[in-house]
Order: structure tokens, then C-alpha cells, then sequence
């Protein structure tokens, strides 16, 4: 086993050592029986632990000579306890080394002082206590307490599959386009109008007078659609032309050129 090692567990600079009076009832320490105003000792309080054992240690603040010590084997214990009339006061156990004993008064001089000296010692056994848990349950590992999963009889779960539910529905949502005249695809009609498709499907007829390059490819042309802008008839003749017979041709070529171009509907 390996040699133990001492640790620090607390350290408060300033302390008073009183002589407590022999107690004469069960009824605790009082620390207004002391004489406050006139310690026995004044030094400094250090508590260490060496395996299980705490030791709360009264030293000299200068030279760090031992004054006196109290081992600690159990907290709340006989070793260590509190009076009945204060919080910055107890009653410790001293001993020599040589088998005597002595209860001395110890008390701080700050308040946050002797709440720390107490949380230290209790941290302390604490954490013996865990240890010796830990210990027994590594030589009897068959008799620690098994994580139960399973379910017990009637228990139930519930699974929220809300977002599941959504994600399917908009992905079921996407339907395909239908396709129009020469494979391509036609986007959805708008609220309350027609469809060309149904235009097509009810027996009606692109206008034949339509040149190949306006007619698009998929894309049917009704009249809602295109607005071509009709040409306007050539002035007829006065009958007292002066040129008569003598038109030039070329004008008349050039305005039916021109028209031809014009969707007539």
C-alpha cells in the first residue's frame, strides 16, 4: 500500500484558545462561561488530513511551533463540537501523543472563519464516506444496485412525430407539371382563369393564319395573349388621280411587303 500523504485542508490566521470549565449537565457548552475577553492563547488554526484522520492543528503564527492538536475520526463527533450560544465558538478535543486528553475552547474572529473550519471537516468525511462506499462495491460487485431499463408492466411512452408529419406532407405536396404541346412543361393556371390546355382539349384551333416564327414552341397563343395592333387600310384613290394608270409598283410591293408581316385575325 502506498504511503499516505498529508493534505491541507484549511488554514485561518488568527484564533483564541479559552479554558473551558467542567460541564456539569448534558445540556452543551456555552461559550459566555469563557472568559472571551481573555484568551488562554492566540495563534493560528491549520487543519490537515492523512488518510481517514483529520487533524486540526494550533500554531504559532510567527515560528509555526505546534501548540497543541486534535485528530478528528468522525465529524459530528466528540471530538469537535459546537456550544450553544454562538457560532464562532467551539470545544475540541487535544491530545499529547501520549495518551492524555483535554477539551479547550477554540473560537474565530470572523464569523466566515468558523463557517469554513466547519465546511472543511465535513467536506472531508464526506468524501471518506464515498470512499468506503466505492471499496465495498468493488469487492461485492454483484450486490450493487443494477440500472433497470426495461419497461414495467402498463408503462407506456409517447413520441411527438409532429415535425415528421410535416416534413412528409411537403414532400408528398410537390406534384409534376403537366406537360403542354411539344414536351414541355406548363406552369399551373392562375385562380379563375382558363387553362390552355382545356382550350385545346375542347376542340378549338390555333389560327392558321399565324406565321411559323411568331407560334411558340409549347406555348399556345390566344387572342387574351397577344394584341397584334391591325394595319390600317391604304387611302383609296381620288377620281381625280392626275397620275391615273401611272402608279409606281414599286410603292404598292413595298405596302404589301409590309403588311404581310401583320397577323390578320
Amino acid at each position: 500500500m502506498a504511503e499516505e500523504y498529508e493534505a491541507v485542508l484549511c488554514v485561518k490566521p488568527a484564533v483564541h484558545v479559552y479554558r473551558v470549565p467542567p460541564r456539569a449537565s448534558n445540556r452543551g457548552y456555552r461559550a459566555a462561561e469563557w472568559q472571551l475577553d481573555q484568551p488562554a492563547w492566540s495563534g493560528r488554526l491549520r487543519i490537515t488530513a492523512k488518510g481517514k484522520t483529520a487533524f486540526i492543528k494550533l500554531e504559532d503564527k510567527t515560528s509555526g511551533e505546534l501548540f497543541a492538536q486534535a485528530p478528528v475520526e468522525q465529524f459530528p463527533g466528540i471530538a469537535v463540537e459546537s456550544v450553544t450560544d454562538s457560532s464562532r465558538y467551539f470545544v475540541i478535543r487535544i491530545e499529547d501523543g501520549n495518551g492524555r486528553r483535554a477539551f479547550i475552547g477554540v473560537g474565530f474572529v470572523d464569523r466566515g472563519d468558523a463557517f469554513d473550519f466547519n465546511v472543511a471537516l465535513q467536506d472531508h468525511f464526506k468524501w471518506v464516506k464515498q470512499q468506503h462506499e466505492l471499496a465495498k462495491q468493488a469487492e461485492n460487485p454483484d450486490q450493487a444496485p443494477k440500472l433497470d431499463l426495461g419497461f414495467k408492466e402498463g408503462q407506456t411512452i409517447k413520441l411527438n412525430i409532429a415535425n415528421m408529419k410535416k416534413k412528409e406532407g411537403a414532400a408528398g405536396s410537390t406534384r409534376p407539371r403537366p406537360a403542354g404541346p411539344g414536351g414541355l412543361s406548363l406552369l399551373p393556371p392562375p385562380p379563375g382563369g382558363k387553362s390552355s390546355t382545356a382550350a385545346l382539349s375542347s376542340g378549338e384551333q390555333l389560327p392558321s393564319s399565324l406565321p411559323p416564327s411568331v407560334q411558340l414552341p409549347g406555348t399556345p397563343i390566344t387572342d387574351s395573349l397577344l394584341s397584334w395592333p391591325q394595319p390600317t387600310a391604304a387611302p383609296s384613290a381620288p377620281a381625280t388621280d392626275v397620275w391615273g394608270d401611272f402608279k409606281a409598283s414599286g410603292s404598292d410591293s413595298k405596302q404589301t411587303q409590309a403588311n404581310a408581316g401583320w397577323v390578320q385575325f
